[in-house]
């Protein structure tokens, strides 16, 4: 499949057909919400801070956009946490084989598949010990008691949001990082994409329910929430690329066709798998949020979708709305 691009911003395959949809399903991260300057922040002050704390490590590098793009096309990386998790130990494994930290994080991710962590964690323990640093993180472990979680989470939602979620204080006082969080959805946008779904426009995201509210307000109330899914408040096993729960989304709105909008390989894989399950899905890629949007369409492109935009705003365009 070759993507023709058809006006700025909007990428086509010549077998796209704008009037098959009865669906419209969201990923929230990076399409909804522009996330760089909250969620990736959060990876990056997270990362130095725990290998600051328990490793020692004074002079680790910078978790750059590369860096989190390319543990994300691997598609095992959806959940920022564990991506997290990933650079530490890579980290950590650097310092001690004495390997230039780049060169080897990428050489971590050129051997990291969709299982995420656990490729990561194979890979690495055939390079060296490092058991002390996954016996101190004990990661996944639960949100409440795990040490990268609560890390994690305080630094992102802020004193206040962190108390009101999990009932705990945060070691932080600055304002979380959630703070800057950029929306991109509206409430124009909302309105005509109405006019051709009605009410089947659901959500399917890696992140919690009222992390969500939050940040869009108002606009939740936009989707079909009893037929969305927040992933991070169910259990772990439900997490993207595992497809149950846009299945669910879908059999619940009973559609027959569905366009899915993610950024993500794991978004992608998820939609795939639900077609193959008989739960027909176009995937819809959205690469301006990313750092480096061209490297995001070739790698779309290589997994053969048939639609990419720069911006949930051009939807209207692309399904002949306006």
């Amino acid at each position: 499949m070759t993507l023709k691009q058809k006006s700025e911003g909007i990428y086509l395959d010549d077998s796209f057909d704008d009037v098959m949809f009865d669906s419209l399903i969201f990923d929230c991260d990076g399409v909804l919400i522009d996330i760089t300057k909250s969620y990736d922040q959060t990876i990056i002050t997270t990362t130095k801070y725990i290998l600051e704390t328990l490793a020692k490590i004074t002079d680790s590098i910078d978790i750059d956009f590369k860096i989190i793009d390319g543990f994300k096309s691997t598609g095992g990386f959806n959940d920022e946490v564990d991506l997290t998790y990933a650079a530490i130990l890579s980290i950590i494994a650097a310092k001690k084989l004495k390997k230039d930290q780049t060169e080897f994080i990428f050489n971590v991710i050129k051997n990291s598949d969709s299982t995420g962590i656990k490729s990561v964690e194979n890979f690495l323990k055939k390079q060296i010990d490092i058991s002390e640093i996954i016996g101190q993180l004990s990661y996944p472990g639960s949100h409440k008691e795990n040490i990268l979680y609560q890390t994690f989470d305080q630094l992102f939602y802020g004193p206040e949001l962190y108390s009101k979620l999990f009932q705990k204080s945060s070691k932080f006082s600055d304002p979380g990082l959630i703070e800057n969080d950029d929306v991109i959805f509206n409430d124009n946008l909302s309105e005509k994409l109405q006019k051709k779904f009605g009410k089947q426009i659901s959500m399917v995201t890696g992140r919690g329910k009222e992390s969500v509210r939050y940040s869009l307000k108002h606009l939740l109330e936009k989707f079909d929430l009893t037929n969305s899914a927040f992933l991070e408040d169910e259990s772990r096993d439900l997490a993207k690329p595992n497809p149950q729960a846009l299945i669910n989304s879908i059999s619940g709105m009973n559609s027959k066709s569905c366009l899915y909008v993610g950024d993500s390989m794991e978004d992608f894989l998820m939609a795939k798998k639900s077609t193959i399950l008989g739960y027909k899905t176009t995937f819809c890629g959205i690469i301006g949020t990313s750092k480096n949007p061209q490297e995001k369409l070739k790698l779309f492109e290589q997994n053969e979708a048939i639609l990419v935009l720069d911006s949930i705003e051009l939807l209207p365009k692309v399904l002949n709305l306006e």
